[in-house]
């Protein structure tokens, strides 16, 4: 069972879960969760299923107690300062510190393929809605931190973008695209570079390559060998090699990032 979760406490993951009912033959079940309806579709090789929660998406921790889904899909709004329309997918987890939800030192495990079918599936539908949005892989980031392939989808950065009918469209698309599809991709964990990293995206996109987890370089010098480790044995597919975006990590940081690497002992690729 493939789970898809939507916060009440979000006006855009309502919109999209909006689109996704709209867009899709979803039957409203019987049954509710948390005091809201439950949604089921059908798929050729599995169902997926939509619930609704009354708090914020990075809050859900408690979600596995109820169910155990062979992926789970979470859309959500993105917010930053700088407020450039985006469309972005990533993981949940907490590299360090859990500042937003979750377990701190605890990611979840990366549905890699299913994210890149995201991705594609986003940078589509832009295109063919011509809508003025950028498309992006963030970085491992906020809770819950869970022990099943979890991943957001999401649409920002402000209020208007949050309000967007095309954009919760393209982000539905995405969301069933990445539920809908049984795709195996090469798999790569990525380091460096900034939280919304333009060059693992753009290898995604142009290359048979998925990105589980990403380690940005604000986050460098505070992992060490057991959160690489971690990030490599909870990404759904074996991680094939480690790509780093290397003028995106710090001069600092690299001898120490290579020690670890050496440990490892994987393939590793600069770009």
């Amino acid at each position: 069972m493939i789970l898809i979760v939507s916060s009440k406490k979000d006006i855009a993951s309502i919109n999209i879960a909006k689109q996704i009912l709209s867009q899709y033959e979803f039957e409203k079940l019987s049954e509710s969760f948390d005091n809201n309806p439950m949604y089921l579709k059908r798929l050729q090789n599995s169902e997926v299923r939509m619930i609704f929660i009354n708090k914020d998406l990075i809050n859900s921790q408690f979600i596995t107690e109820f169910f155990k889904p062979q992926l789970l899909i979470f859309i959500s709004r993105h917010s930053s300062a700088s407020g450039v329309p985006t469309l972005s997918v990533h993981t949940p987890g907490n590299l360090n510190e859990a500042r937003f939800g979750g377990i701190a030192g605890r990611v979840s495990i990366a549905p890699a393929s299913a994210m890149k079918e995201a991705l594609m599936a986003m940078a589509k539908i832009r295109e063919e809605m011509e809508l003025g949005y950028e498309v992006s892989y963030e970085a491992t980031h906020h809770g819950p931190s869970l022990n099943v392939p979890s991943m957001f989808v999401e649409v920002g950065s402000s209020p208007k973008q949050w309000r967007d009918p095309k954009a919760a469209r393209a982000v539905a698309h995405a969301a069933m695209s990445a539920a809908s599809k049984q795709s195996r991709y090469s798999t790569s964990l990525g380091i460096g570079g900034l939280h919304y990293n333009a060059k693992f995206t753009r290898i995604a996109l142009s290359r048979q390559v998925a990105f589980g987890h990403m380690i940005p370089k604000h986050a460098v010098s505070t992992v060490d060998l057991e959160i690489v480790q971690q990030c490599i044995e909870k990404t759904m597919e074996e991680v094939e090699s480690v790509i780093l975006d290397w003028k995106g990590i710090r001069g600092a940081d690299k001898e120490r990032l290579r020690m670890i690497l050496d440990e490892i002992g994987m393939h590793v690729e600069k770009v």
